[in-house]
């Protein structure tokens, strides 16, 4: 699976992506939304292999962001499923078929890269793809109230606040931006 958009490439994360993830993810800037510390080389290859799973299992996950001009890793952008009671995610537990999960679109791009419009771009292609060819009819995104910049990706790609402080396993207080009505 690719997405293309007029600077990037945005494909199905690949084993040799761990180096590149390792240089986002170790940043303590980039993370510190996340609920994570700083990544290791072994976190890198980890986390890509969740990636594959997660790929593997649901048939959507999160894309590697590739530059086009010089083949760089960015950053990762795309989809995690949740349960919407417990508000785990298929990334760290294995849940049951895909009925009635919250599907997030998510961006998380190295420091160096922000500000460049990148995490819109990317999002937006997502979002397009996830509404268009997916079918979906809503998307999510969790966000710390703290993390303005990725607030306003959402904002950029027709998200609003739909909820505060979700209930789960999160280190901080976390918000609910949505596009879509919630299936009741």
């Amino acid at each position: 699976m690719r997405l293309e958009t007029e600077r990037l490439l945005l494909r199905v994360p690949e084993l040799d992506d761990a180096e590149g993830y390792l240089e986002v993810f170790r940043d303590p800037e980039v993370v510190r939304f996340l609920g994570m510390d700083p990544a290791t080389p072994e976190d890198a290859v980890a986390s890509v292999e969740r990636m594959l799973l997660h790929w593997n299992r649901h048939d959507i996950g999160l894309f590697s962001v590739i530059r086009n001009e010089d083949g760089r890793l960015l950053g990762r952008v795309g989809f995690l499923l949740w349960d919407p009671v417990r508000w785990v995610s298929a990334m760290r537990e294995d849940l049951e078929g895909d009925s009635g999960l919250e599907t997030e679109i998510g961006w998380t791009i190295g420091s160096e890269h922000w500000g460049r419009g990148y995490a819109t771009e990317a999002a937006l292609a997502c979002r397009d793809w996830a509404l268009g060819e997916r079918g979906l009819t809503r998307l999510v995104s969790v966000i710390a109230p703290e993390n303005t910049a990725s607030i306003r990706v959402a904002e950029k790609i027709g998200e609003t606040f739909e909820r505060e402080n979700l209930p789960g396993p999160f280190d901080r207080q976390v918000d609910l931006y949505s596009l879509g009505t919630p299936a009741r």
